[in-house]
């Protein structure tokens, strides 16, 4: 049975799980989970993933969610290139100590500005501009660190060669630049290593997964995106509110 990967490509996680298993030739049934449309909420999915999220992976009886999980499991399953996921310890550890504070300080962070500038809008909700302009200090400071502890005068985040931890952060980043806040320009490092990146994995590639998320402004402009459904409105209540 071939393996199933559930996704929204609007959503950075479902982006990285994407470029990944392409780039690496893994073969995947593509299942389309519209988020806006609130399908991940629905009781079709509930028996696929009871958590509602993606991405999600299946493969045959065995469901993975996190995106983190499912790069690791297709890296390890289909014994990709050492360097995605180093077989030397220190090399490992160094990957996981990076996925760990990008949890704390860019998974959350960076998916703001969509929220402000096009999903709050949508149901007709204004985020605070305090918060806005909180959630825009709160990603230069990341930025910074970034740039000065993971980068530094590495080719790539953590190693001299592509990692989980550089597909992973660079699809956040690009959440950011699609809704026109280009947080490369005045940093020469971060722009070169994205360039590093996009090389590597193929520019193709990339634009192919971020059709989506490129053309969202565009859609929001002339209206249309899809109505979130009842549901999925609740659930984005909820996390605006949340905005820090």
């Amino acid at each position: 049975m071939s393996l199933e990967l559930y996704l929204d490509l609007l959503s950075q996680p479902s982006r990285t799980v994407y470029i990944f298993a392409k780039k690496n030739g893994i073969p995947f049934k593509l299942r389309t989970v519209e988020l806006l449309k609130g399908q991940h909420l629905s009781k079709e999915f509930f028996p696929v993933n009871s958590l509602q999220r993606v991405p999600t992976l299946k493969d045959g009886d065995f469901v993975l969610s996190e995106s983190v999980a499912i790069l690791i499991y297709m890296s390890c399953k289909y014994q990709t290139a050492d360097h995605w996921y180093p077989s030397d310890l220190q090399a490992r550890v160094h990957i996981h100590e990076y996925l760990g504070w990008h949890a704390d300080h860019i998974r959350g962070t960076f998916g703001v500005p969509l929220w402000a500038k096009v999903l709050a809008p949508l149901i007709g909700v204004q985020v605070p501009e305090e918060k806005v302009k909180r959630n825009r200090t709160n990603i230069d400071n990341a930025l910074q660190h970034l740039e000065e502890k993971f980068l530094g005068h590495r080719s790539f985040l953590t190693s001299q060669q592509v990692t989980l931890a550089d597909i992973m952060a660079l699809e956040e980043l690009m959440q950011v630049v699609a809704v026109g806040y280009n947080l490369f320009e005045g940093r020469p490092r971060l722009a070169a290593w994205r360039e590093r990146v996009e090389a590597f994995l193929g520019i193709d590639l990339c634009q192919e997964a971020r059709v989506p998320i490129l053309n969202i402004l565009e859609q929001a402009a002339k209206k249309t995106l899809p109505e979130p459904s009842p549901e999925f409105y609740t659930n984005m209540l909820h996390r605006i509110s949340r905005i820090p």
